[in-house]
């Protein structure tokens, strides 16, 4: 039988919900004081102890004007967005001990484990700089250990952060994502980065049919894409997988 003001099939895994506030603190994590955020479509109570935030791209290749966007007519103004929200968060969220996780793109130089498929997103003609090309006066597009993978300057990979490359847009196929999340006991995610409506949201999307509470935190997310991009990922996103919040909002929630 249901237990009013839950919402879970076992009772250790269950969300209880109260006066419109979802809390993600589980078993003995419910006797732990919870950060409390307000977002949509339902305000939270967070564990600080089981919660990541997750910075998805925000490389070279992708938010600097000379990366591999750049080069080829984008304008990467709106990708560079999130850096300064995410400047003023990372210090007070690395502070708290929750774990920061970057997922960029960084392929294999031979590119062995990559489908045509997702080759041609970047090369559609053939004949085009794709992953792995050499970018003039750059390095290999979105390869591993290139100037092109790297963060961008403005934001600091600190020690004790964990780095982590994918080679698709969702950064659960062929990566150690969810390995890593689990053995950090891990149960809630908040999403970071760009693009907003390509990788950021194959991830949160995946995280969510694996199991994770996951809620993207949108003046830390952007994307390149037309606006109606960027408005169906927020309605798609706490309509379907999970919430969203200002990064405000999670500091108002851990400096409390």
């Amino acid at each position: 039988m249901k237990t009013p003001g839950t919402v879970g099939a076992h009772p250790a895994t269950a969300w209880r919900i109260d006066d419109g506030v979802v809390d993600l603190r589980r078993g003995a994590g419910r006797e732990r004081e919870g950060w409390e955020v307000s977002a949509e479509p339902q305000s939270l109570v967070l564990d600080p102890a089981r919660t990541a935030l997750v910075v998805v791209d925000m490389q070279n290749d992708f938010c600097h004007p000379d990366g591999w966007l750049g080069s080829i007519g984008v304008d990467v103004s709106e990708a560079r967005r999130p850096i300064e929200p995410l400047q003023r968060l990372l210090g007070p969220w690395r502070a708290t001990g929750a774990p920061v996780i970057w997922l960029n793109w960084g392929t294999r130089p031979d590119r062995a484990n990559l489908p045509s498929g997702v080759l041609h997103v970047y090369d559609p003609d053939g004949h085009s700089t794709g992953i792995g090309e050499e970018l003039p006066g750059a390095g290999a597009v979105l390869q591993a250990g290139s100037w092109n993978a790297a963060v961008v300057d403005e934001l600091e990979v600190a020690a004790g952060d964990i780095s982590i490359d994918k080679h698709r847009m969702s950064g659960f196929w062929d990566t150690p994502l969810d390995s890593v999340l689990r053995n950090l006991d891990v149960t809630t995610l908040l999403f970071a980065g760009v693009n907003a409506d390509q990788c950021v949201l194959a991830t949160l999307i995946d995280a969510a049919c694996a199991g994770y509470d996951v809620a993207m935190l949108t003046d830390c997310s952007a994307t390149t894409s037309p606006d109606f991009c960027w408005e169906a990922t927020v309605y798609n996103v706490k309509q379907c997988f999970g919430f969203v919040a200002e990064s405000t909002a999670v500091l108002e929630g851990i400096t409390a």
